[in-house]
C-alpha cells in the first residue's frame, strides 16, 4: 500500500493494536506533523510507553523502525491533508473538540478535491446546461443541500425547484418527461424510495443525476453519477462531513453552468448580485 496511505491504515487498524500500541497510534494521529519531528524517547514519553513499544508499533506498519516510519509519515502527510482523529470524546473542552471537527471536514473535503472525476462533472454540466427545467431531491441532511443547490441554480432562467418531501419527489418524478433533469443527493444511495423515485424519472426519459455513493443502488439507477466516499464516523458527537461536500459539487456544477454559458452572462449575474444592495447597511454605516 502507498506510503500516503498510511494514516488512514493507522485508523482503520486501531482495534487491532494492543493496549500500548494505540497509545501510540493516539498521539501520531492527535497531531501527525508534530509527530514527526519527534524524537522516539518524547514519544514514547507522551505514548506513556516503552521505546521498544514505539520500534514495535512501525515495524507494525512495514516500517524498518522509527526513523524510516517518520519517512513514511511524512510522506503521507505531503499527499494530502491528514484524515485526522475524529473521535470526540464527553470531556472535551471546546478547543479540542472544535480542532476535531475542523481537521475532520478538511481532510474529507481534501480527499473528495484529490478523488473529483472532472471528466462526469464535464458530463453532469452538460446535462445541466441543456436542461429545460431542473429539480434537485434530498432527504435528512441532503434536503439542506437540494435547497443550498436552488438558490445557486435559479440565477440560470431556468425553471429550478428543491424538494425535500418523498411524496412530492414521487410525483414530480411521475410527472417528469424529456428535457427534465433531477438531481438526486444521497450520501448512502440506499435510501429504498430515492432509488424507486430515480427508476420512475428514469422511465419517463428524464435524466436523472445522482450525487452519491459509488456502486450503490441509487448509483445504478442513474443516468450519471458524482460519487462521494466519505467514511463517516458512527460517534454520536460528530456531524457528517458528507453534507459539507455535497455543497462544495452543487458548487462546482454551478460554476461549470456558468463557464458554459459564457461571459455575456455575466452580465445577468451581476445584475442579481446589484439587485440586493439596497438591502443591505453600507459597509461602516450606522452605529
Amino acid at each position: 500500500m502507498a506510503s500516503h496511505d498510511l494514516i488512514d491504515r493507522i485508523r482503520a487498524r486501531l482495534d487491532e493494536l494492543n493496549r500500548s500500541e494505540r497509545k501510540v497510534a493516539d498521539v501520531i494521529l492527535q497531531d501527525p506533523a508534530t509527530a514527526t519531528g519527534l524524537s522516539i524517547a518524547t514519544l514514547a514519553q507522551r505514548a506513556s510507553v516503552s521505546e521498544p513499544t514505539v520500534n514495535r508499533f512501525c515495524r507494525n506498519f512495514n516500517a524498518k523502525g522509527y526513523p524510516d516510519f517518520k519517512i513514511k509519515l511524512a510522506q503521507s502527510l505531503a499527499g494530502g491533508t491528514p484524515y485526522v482523529s475524529r473521535s470526540v470524546e464527553s470531556d472535551d473542552d471546546a478547543a479540542r473538540y472544535g480542532d476535531k471537527i475542523f481537521g475532520a471536514t478538511i481532510a474529507a473535503l481534501d480527499d473528495a478535491r484529490r478523488a473529483l472525476d472532472t471528466k462526469r462533472v464535464e458530463r453532469a454540466v452538460d446535462y445541466l446546461i441543456q436542461a429545460k427545467q431542473i429539480s434537485f431531491f434530498g432527504l435528512g441532511a441532503s434536503g439542506p443541500v437540494a435547497q443550498d443547490a436552488q438558490h445557486k441554480f435559479f440565477r440560470f432562467n431556468l425553471p429550478v425547484m428543491a424538494y425535500e418531501d418523498v411524496l412530492m419527489q414521487r410525483m414530480v418524478a411521475a410527472a417528469s418527461h424529456t428535457g427534465d433533469v433531477i438531481v438526486i443527493i444521497s450520501y448512502t444511495g440506499r435510501t429504498r424510495e430515492l432509488v424507486e423515485i430515480a427508476r420512475v424519472a428514469r422511465d419517463n426519459d428524464a435524466v436523472v443525476l445522482g450525487i452519491t455513493a459509488p456502486g450503490s443502488p441509487l448509483a445504478r439507477e442513474c443516468t450519471e453519477t458524482l460519487e462521494v466516499i466519505t467514511p463517516e464516523d458512527t460517534d454520536v458527537y460528530m456531524p457528517m462531513t458528507s453534507r459539507m461536500i455535497h455543497l462544495a459539487l452543487i458548487d462546482v456544477l454551478a460554476t461549470g453552468v456558468t463557464l458554459r454559458r459564457g461571459e455575456d452572462f455575466l452580465v445577468h449575474l451581476k445584475k442579481i448580485k446589484e439587485s440586493l444592495q439596497a438591502t443591505r447597511f453600507p459597509v461602516g454605516g450606522g452605529d
